[in-house]
């Protein structure tokens, strides 16, 4: 069993090449006795993005707050709180904050996804 915070997880800043005003917090994972799956919850301050990238695991996204782009295998679909979206592993994609406020999303990945 866990219960925390979001504000007592650590928020680590993403820095892959690439990326901009982003922040990781793995929320729920092994470590909290989620076996093989990560939780993390992104933010992507104003102009913020993730590096443009692909990679052999998938993932599922939902979108907390703010508003942004989501690219996706060559099409950039708008998104906003209350989306969701399953990125096949391989796919190319990115986000992008596009508004003043944070941009937050939830990210579920397999373990090895969590890097």
């Amino acid at each position: 069993m866990f219960v925390e915070s979001v504000k007592n997880i650590k928020a680590v800043k993403v820095a892959a090449p690439g990326a901009n005003n982003a922040v990781k917090r793995s929320l729920v994972g092994p470590a909290q006795g989620w076996d093989g799956w990560v939780m993390r919850l992104f933010t992507l301050a104003e102009g913020g993005n993730t590096p443009r990238h692909s990679h052999p695991w998938p993932h599922i996204n939902y979108v907390v707050g703010g508003t942004g782009t989501l690219f996706l295998e060559g099409k950039d679909y708008e998104v906003e709180a209350g989306h969701v979206a399953y990125i096949p592993g391989g796919a190319e994609h990115q986000f992008k904050n596009r508004g003043k406020q944070d941009f937050v999303i939830i990210c579920i990945v397999p373990e090895e996804g969590d890097v």
